[in-house]
């Protein structure tokens, strides 16, 4: 029986910050890994860029690594609670309720900094599992805040998601599982 609810953030964080993960190419994490933040050129700042709380929905997205060469580099990234409450106070779902308007859904946008969107959670296969992970696209506003006062630390797991991966390769579940980060239900 699943008893996490279909909604619900899980993350590695403490009182002080929340850990979330991206995937980059060489030049984009090599530069950020450099500066501790991200430097622009090559990361984009006008552009949305979306960060995730969950390990495993990272890898599904980004292949463990092994994806695409704008995405072999896994980040995770140390930003503060208080960015990330931030976030999550000025966001607006990722597509409009069905009963709101095109006028109303372009307003909420265009005010709204911030896009939430939940996927379903994966588990070491990457299988889709019956509760959902949440995705955050920030842009504009919210860009700038991340990169010039949320981050605390920026950490490669590229070599983690790799390890992982091979054990899970090899059927070596236990021990792929008991090499995740541990994430917990998130709580304000």
């Amino acid at each position: 029986m699943n008893d996490i609810p279909q909604h619900q953030i899980r993350a590695v964080y403490d009182e002080h910050t929340i850990r979330i993960y991206q995937a980059y190419n060489n030049e984009i994490a090599d530069a950020a890994l450099a500066a501790g933040a991200f430097v622009s050129p090559p990361f984009s700042m006008t552009r949305m860029t979306w960060i995730k709380p969950s390990f495993l929905w990272m890898m599904y997205r980004a292949g463990w690594g092994f994806k695409d060469a704008g995405q072999n580099r896994i980040l995770a990234i140390d930003i503060t609670r208080e960015g990330f409450e931030w976030a999550l106070a000025h966001s607006c779902p990722s597509h409009p309720d069905p009963a709101m308007s095109k006028d109303d859904w372009e307003k909420l946008k265009a005010n709204s900094p911030v896009r939430i969107q939940w996927d379903p959670e994966r588990d070491l296969h990457l299988q889709p599992l019956p509760h959902r992970a949440i995705q955050i696209g920030i842009g504009g506003e919210a860009v700038q805040r991340y990169v010039g006062q949320w981050i605390r630390k920026i950490t490669d797991v590229t070599e983690l998601a790799h390890t992982i991966h091979d054990l899970v390769e090899r059927g070596r579940l236990d021990q792929a599982q008991a090499a995740l980060p541990i994430e917990h239900a998130y709580v304000k």
